[in-house]
């Protein structure tokens, strides 16, 4: 049980004296902000618009919170397309997703906090008896500990501190006696056998009842483990200690921070992504702000601010002096080689970077905050979402968004540093956006793919232990909070830890090992406090004035920021050749290519093949360049195979009671109504066939006519199936995947292919769904009877008018009470609206062995790897890549067979392993050109 809060500050020390103003700079009461927001043409949002907005964000998480209680509750996380709890074990194999669930009520955990900072008191009394009596956390189970630490641990602590802060005003949580620390305690212990390496770094994962080592652990035989999983332990762990008073969990997190620290790439002060526990050398030599290394940079920032100690902020701003140096390419954020920083290590971002903006406010440095801040918006105002993954012109790059609320996060900081109105414009933007393509009967869905609008069956638990936080905060006056923000740091999870714990049990040391291992510039650290009066010129349009050049940015002509290079060179001499321009048949390309060491080697099927070796280069100079446009081409190959994959396309149940918020991720053929052109695409009610295979002449022509037939795959080829229903009169085809339970979250998508025969005179659209994503719409079938679809390219926004009118005649007429029930029933169908493709993150096959070998023509056609050091250009040039996507081409071909055989799920590749593929294909590559530098 910890003591009753004492002052914040303590006279005579260093940062406890700064300890206000840095809370004054992280959540906003600047004398800045009366300034800016009053700026003349900013729009100040009026205080009943901002309070609608709060009062909507409390309903979006009431709507999110109590599905998951109805529906999910006991398990780790909601399922919002089929309405249930997603259990480890019971679901298809996510890989690494799946390390986060450790069968210990995640989402409610993890949500703890968010209860109070909402002002739901008494359901945040109730949530907490139910963790007491109902979770249990000696699982035989084998977890993330990055994951467990920030969303267990570190919601059991943000729960135990606001339960202190309640029970001491004396009206809710009386009975409390600190069972939630005494719980973090428990799993504390659980996750100390991590830390059994000579390095001090923690194993990636941990067994909750058997440890590491155990025979039965299941795990302990990992070698690496990325620099945020080691180094985004210190605020919960040192919590830990100074709410117990056991010194030993802050004791390890340091140790390991230290470790990370002395690691460093001493001429860069950079560090990699993947570090080796056992021997501390970096495995993955690429550095940014972004996934694998962002939260241990927040972690070195924040842990000053709470616990007092110099070096972390010593040793913060000298990472940041690198981020700035070599990282930031404003607005852009790209990653780096460690060795050699000036040289860019890929050409596109990933979404999590998107929280750096909001550190940099909590650092105190607006400008480029604002400016990356503003870029992301951009995107997201293209895409309706920040896609996983987006290139530097800003195309998808990883189609997905699992509601991530890192851009939320930096919004808040920066309005609250700013008090300019236009991030409550953005916030706006974020909920009605989140209302409009996220939101299902049962909660919100993941979308599975930006591009389409289609959704999969996902709802983490850091969506409502982050995203409704940071959105209410947005939106609330001091005066809506039953309790002081400001008395509070935010974990990486958005957990409130309190600042006094600075000042309590204070067991470790302050020795400042920083300036053990390099010179410090002391001009570098202002120790005196953050002074708020400079961080903003006495101009009220300062924020719109650095947000106003990128206002076009992602819409520009295929913009990019100018490198290092180029704009050192200015009017002087050419910038070096980039790969994007590189064209194979300009002569002058040739002979730049000669110089930086590049051969062109022809090969017979049209292709050529680039291989380096920089001792035949000019200079060292070119050399190095030479070195650059091989990654470049590496990467613009690698992104050129994923833009040649087919996109998937969309199956919308428009019809009641789904209106359009149901998408499902479907495939395509390559025959038949091409949608990608035809924009409308097709719509109709649907109807399944006889016979069911589709493989002869329709004995039910009359059901068919004028709709979307519906049909088994199996039997016969695909393009047979669509000539029997076009001549049934149907106006379009879905054939659903005989293998039960095949899903296209855990199976990569394919497109259907003719029969070796013209297929021009096949004109209807036909689409591929999954077996999961079928029995959505023929459960619907079942439920509702007449079922209305929307085959397309792309999901279109769901009828609103026609959702508003059935609401009211479900209102006003007394007949309708049996029709409203049935509504009510079908949630549970229409939340099941499954998860959709992978949108062209990987080219991975289907299982082979899933397709009958009987048929030559049914044989799965995979896009190879070229077997170079950079992947094949074609003769005329590496094609330049275009500004919008273009026409994308087939992923991979199968032709309809019959199959009886069983697809083993749990042994598909995953997204996350796509995505780790990926990485690991483009640093092989690198590795091995490396070894011909100079």
């Amino acid at each position: 049980m910890a003591p009753s809060a004492p002052p914040p500050c303590r006279a005579g020390e260093r940062a406890a004296r700064c300890r206000r103003p840095w809370r004054l700079l992280a959540l906003g009461l600047l004398s800045a902000s009366s300034v800016l927001a009053a700026a003349p043409g900013a729009g100040a949002m009026s205080r009943e618009e901002k309070r609608r907005l709060g009062n909507q964000v409390l309903e979006m998480f009431d709507h999110a919170y109590s599905n998951y209680m109805e529906h999910a509750y006991p398990a780790d996380e909601l399922m919002p397309l089929t309405c249930r709890g997603r259990v480890r074990g019971q679901e298809p194999s996510r890989g690494d997703v799946d390390d986060a669930l450790g069968k210990f009520s995640l989402t409610l955990i993890d949500t703890l906090d968010t209860l109070v900072v909402l002002n739901k008191t008494k359901e945040f009394e109730e949530a907490v008896k139910k963790v007491i009596t109902d979770v249990n956390l000696d699982n035989d189970i084998v977890v993330s500990v990055f994951e467990t630490n920030i969303r267990v641990l570190g919601g059991l602590l943000g729960g135990h501190s606001v339960a202190i802060m309640l029970k001491e005003k004396g009206e809710y949580m009386q009975w409390y006696n600190g069972e939630l620390l005494h719980m973090a305690k428990e799993l504390g212990y659980k996750l100390l056998p991590a830390f059994n390496t000579t390095s001090g770094l923690p194993y990636p994962r941990v067994n909750l009842k058997f440890g590491v080592r155990h025979p039965e652990a299941r795990t302990g035989t990992e070698t690496d483990t990325c620099t945020a999983c080691a180094g985004t332990l210190i605020l919960e762990f040192a919590a830990l200690s100074r709410f117990t008073g056991t010194s030993i969990f802050e004791e390890y997190a340091r140790k390991a921070l230290d470790f990370i620290w002395e690691k460093r790439q001493r001429s860069s002060n950079l560090v990699g992504v993947t570090i080796n526990i056992h021997t501390g050398d970096w495995v993955r030599k690429d550095s940014g702000v972004g996934a694998g290394i962002d939260s241990y940079y927040e972690y070195l920032l924040k842990a000053y601010v709470l616990l007092g100690d110099d070096s972390f902020l010593e040793r913060f701003n000298t990472h940041y002096d690198a981020i700035m140096r070599y990282i930031s390419q404003p607005p852009l954020l790209l990653d780096v080689h460690i060795h050699k920083p000036m040289l860019n290590a890929r050409t596109w971002m990933d979404s999590l970077l998107a929280f750096f903006p909001g550190l940099q406010v909590l650092k105190g440095d607006i400008r480029p905050a604002i400016e990356t801040h503003e870029m992301l918006y951009q995107v997201i105002k293209k895409h309706n979402f920040l896609p996983e993954a987006f290139t530097t012109d800003f195309r998808v790059h990883w189609a997905q968004h699992p509601l991530r609320p890192e851009f939320a996060e930096s919004t808040y900081f920066l309005y609250k540093a700013t008090g300019d109105p236009y991030y409550l414009e953005v916030g706006k933007t974020l909920i009605e956006n989140l209302n409009k393509y996220a939101r299902v009967p049962c909660g919100f869905a993941a979308m599975k793919d930006v591009r389409t609008g289609s959704h999969e069956d996902r709802m983490d638990s850091f969506f409502l232990a982050e995203m409704f936080k940071y959105l209410y905060l947005l939106f609330a006056d001091k005066e809506d909070m039953i309790f002081d923000i400001e008395d509070y740091i935010f974990t990486t999870e958005a957990h409130l830890l309190p600042l006094w714990l600075s000042t309590t049990n204070q067991t470790i040391s302050k020795k400042n090992t920083t300036t053990e291992y390099t010179e410090l510039d002391d001009s570098n650290f202002d120790w005196t406090c953050p002074n708020t009066q400079i961080l903003f010129p006495n101009d009220p349009m300062f924020a719109q004035s650095i947000r106003e050049p990128l206002k076009n940015v992602v819409d520009k002509s295929c913009p990019r920021g100018i490198s290092r290079v180029e704009e050192s060179l200015g009017s002087g001499p050419k910038p070096p050749l980039r790969a994007r321009d590189f064209m194979a048949s300009n002569p002058e390309h040739l002979e730049i290519l000669k110089k930086m060491g590049v051969s062109l080697i022809h090969l017979k099927d049209g292709r050529v093949q680039l291989v380096q070796h920089a001792v035949q280069a000019a200079s060292s100079l070119d050399a190095e360049d030479g070195l650059r446009f091989m990654q470049e081409m590496i990467e613009l190959s690698s992104q050129q195979q994923k833009e040649q994959q087919l996109p998937p396309r969309a199956v919308q149940i428009v019809s009641h009671p789904f209106f359009g918020r149901v998408v499902l991720t479907a495939g395509p053929a390559q025959f038949g109504m091409d949608l990608s052109k035809h924009k409308a695409g097709t719509r109709g009610f649907v109807a399944t066939i006889k016979p069911y295979n589709g493989c002869s002449e329709i004995t039910n022509p009359e059901a068919v006519k004028e709709k979307i037939a519906l049909m088994q795959r199996g039997q016969c080829m695909f393009a047979e199936k669509a000539r029997n229903i076009q001549k049934a009169g149907a106006i379009g085809g879905i054939v659903i995947d005989d293998n039960e339970g095949s899903s296209s979250d855990t199976a990569p998508l394919f497109q259907m292919a003719g029969d070796g025969k013209n297929t021009d005179d096949i004109t209807i659209p036909m689409l591929f769904l999954f077996n999961k994503e079928g029995n959505i719409i023929l459960d619907a079938i079942r439920e509702y009877e007449a079922v209305e679809v929307l085959l397309s390219d792309k999901a279109k926004d769901r009828d609103l008018e026609m959702e508003n009118m059935d609401q009211k005649l479900t209102e006003n007429d007394s007949h309708k009470q049996n029709a409203e029930e049935a509504a009510s029933g079908s949630q549970d169908v229409g939340a099941a609206s499954e998860e959709p493709e992978e949108g062209g993150e990987s080219s991975d096959v289907a299982d082979p062995g899933s397709l009958s070998p009987a048929n030559a023509d049914s044989a799965s056609v995979p896009i190879s790897h070229q077997d170079s050091y950079v992947p094949g250009t074609e003769e005329a040039g590496a094609p330049e890549p275009a500004c919008t996507s273009g026409d994308n081409q087939p992923q991979e071909q199968q032709t309809e067979t019959e199959s009886n055989s069983k697809v083993n799920w749990d042994n598909k590749v995953t997204p996350m392993e796509s995505i780790l593929a990926d990485w690991n294909e483009d640093i092989e590559a690198f590795e091995m050109m490396e070894k011909d530098e100079l």
